[in-house]
């Protein structure tokens, strides 16, 4: 099932998240990653419109959206290639026209995940905070 999350939902998501960003971003500073940790707990998640896919009241991943722009699409690494990261996308679709997100080149699991659903490379950037090439995909 999937629905909007609840706040008291937020340790589980970063626990999510956690587990799912060292496995996809492995290039990135441990420093890094623990701003961006904080930012998603105190700032990210409560500001964007999140929803969970959740299976017998297991919260297994979840989509974080800002207007059409997916700000984070993460799923329990036990739980990936299951369909569940599909099913958000697809849910997400119903609800906007096109889609954007912005992905680690060297991500080897997210840039194969979006390409694999229709987006397309529409800008190329380097993130000055982490010296790597950044993709802003569109479908």
């Amino acid at each position: 099932m999937i629905r909007k999350y609840n706040e008291t939902e937020i340790p589980r998501l970063l626990e999510i998240w956690e587990n799912a960003a060292l496995i996809a971003h492995p290039f990135l500073s441990d420093e890094f990653h623990q701003m961006v940790k904080k930012a998603m707990k105190e700032m990210y998640l409560p500001n964007s419109n999140t929803w969970v896919y959740e299976e017998s009241g297991n919260i297994l991943g979840f989509i974080a959206m800002l207007n059409n722009e997916i700000g984070g699409l993460f799923v329990d690494p036990n739980q990936q290639s299951k369909g569940i990261g599909t099913a958000l996308v697809n849910h997400m679709n119903q609800f906007h026209d096109t889609l954007e997100v912005e992905v680690f080149e060297e991500n080897k699991i997210g840039k194969p995940f979006y390409e694999k659903h229709g987006f397309k490379v529409i800008k190329e950037y380097v993130m000055k905070e982490t010296n790597q090439n950044v993709l802003r995909m569109r479908k």
